[in-house]
């Protein structure tokens, strides 16, 4: 029943009403950003599509679902303890791993690893702090280990269905995030917003994660067997 409460919201007048939207503007702006960035710049690279395309591709997705998290949960300022060590732990666990995960199937494990680590690592403390030291804690440790275990995943992947794994990791982590979306709501839903973001968060937010990602897949140095 619970569940389909939280359904509910995200057609309704609540953070989770944005939920959906928020998505939406991050994965346009995502796809803006690439759009422009190929025929000003990204076109004159050879194979770059068959190379790069399927990872950036998969790195918008991957802001697009973490993205309106990080709003949800700036929509109040604190959490109980367990719930906030959670929030840290899951948005500083994905995030790391995701990107790192990615960008290590072009760049290698130690730039993938550690773009993913330090990622992870500011959104786990941001998100965390919402119940203190706590929170922090585990969004540091969970970026931390996250990162590295995503890269390392990559690279053990390389000759054996990396792709088909890309997709996969992605479902089970949006599965991931909806579990998340639903606590968040679970534990606030007779709780009053304090704090509203307009979608200028949003865009601003992607178009910087998204504009690093892609400089490092592109351009950035390549380690190991990539160089």
């Amino acid at each position: 029943m619970a569940f389909k409460n939280f359904v509910k919201e995200l057609n309704g007048n609540r953070v989770e009403g944005e939920l959906l939207i928020t998505m939406f503007y991050s994965l346009l702006t995502s796809f803006i950003f690439l759009f422009i960035a190929y025929y000003l710049k990204l076109k004159t690279i050879e194979s770059i599509i068959p190379k790069y395309g399927f990872y950036l591709f998969f790195s918008a997705l991957s802001y697009a679902i973490i993205t309106p998290a990080i709003r949800q949960v700036r929509a109040y300022k604190e959490f109980p303890c367990m719930s906030g060590m959670m929030i840290g732990m899951t948005l500083g666990m994905l995030s790391s791993f995701l990107i790192g995960f990615y960008v290590a199937s072009t760049n290698g494990m130690f730039y993938g690893g550690f773009l993913g680590v330090i990622i992870g690592i500011i959104i786990g403390v941001w998100t965390g702090k919402s119940c203190g030291i706590m929170g922090s804690m585990e969004g540091i440790m969970a970026g931390f280990m996250g990162g590295l275990m995503g890269a390392m995943t990559s690279v053990m992947l390389l000759n054996d269905h990396l792709k088909t794994a890309g997709i996969l990791i992605f479902i089970i982590s949006s599965i991931i995030m909806i579990k998340l979306n639903y606590m968040v709501y679970n534990e606030t839903k007779e709780t009053e917003r304090e704090k509203k973001d307009d979608h200028l968060f949003t865009i601003i937010f992607t178009i910087v994660l998204i504009s690093i990602t892609t400089w490092i897949i592109i351009y950035g140095p390549r380690g190991g067997i990539f160089q």
